[in-house]
């Protein structure tokens, strides 16, 4: 039974599930709103996260927030790409395939960085699960640049992380946001089925 007391003491870990819910439909939609939400959610997850002793998703944050900032200036047109009209009049940005040297490379960057963050956790925090939570922070920091770039593949990403940061988050005493986690790898299986769709109608339009 949920009482008050419990509420009181997850209040961060359920605001941050219901802001993670509406952050993950309105990617799946493939709205520009998502990254207003994130801001928001990114924000409180630095507190969480930092409560919980996941150091490294704490400070993966501070990266997301920047991440947010420039992905909505990319999404909202004021990139000149071709494609739709944006809310700032200029052209949206279509969805589109990364290109394969290019996620030949980021792949490379991914391994570096899950070794270095991995390295930073043992030797320089208390972390009782480098191993998982570099790994996540790593495919997280490659992810949110691809969703920047609203690059199709970017949801491949964001697979691998939700797995893998379900499982990590029960462990770690987070039960809404790791139920939240279980609910995005079905929407994020979803939302690549649904861009995917949209590309084919429409290679030009994210609508």
């Amino acid at each position: 039974m949920i009482t008050i007391e419990f509420i009181a003491d997850h209040w961060l870990d359920i605001t941050t599930t219901i802001l993670g819910l509406a952050y993950i439909l309105f990617e799946y939609r493939a709205s520009a709103w998502m990254w207003g939400v994130g801001f928001l959610m990114q924000s409180l997850g630095i507190v969480l996260y930092y409560q919980k002793g996941l150091y490294a998703d704490c400070a993966m944050e501070f990266y997301y927030i920047a991440m947010t900032l420039y992905g909505f200036w990319r999404w909202t047109g004021k990139t000149g790409s071709a494609g739709s009209k944006g809310s700032a009049g200029g052209a949206e940005l279509p969805i589109t395939h990364i290109p394969v040297s290019l996620a030949l490379r980021w792949g490379c960057i991914a391994c570096v960085l899950w070794g270095t963050i991995w390295w930073l956790l043992t030797t320089f925090t208390n972390s009782t699960v480098p191993i998982a939570d570099a790994f996540t922070t790593a495919l997280s920091l490659v992810g949110i640049w691809a969703l920047a770039h609203k690059y199709l593949e970017q949801w491949f990403v964001w697979i691998a992380v939700d797995v893998v940061t379900c499982v990590l988050y029960f462990h770690k005493d987070i039960p809404f946001k790791a139920s939240l986690y279980a609910l995005y790898i079905v929407i994020a299986i979803l939302g690549y089925r649904k861009w995917r769709r949209q590309m084919t109608k429409n290679p030009e339009s994210t609508t």
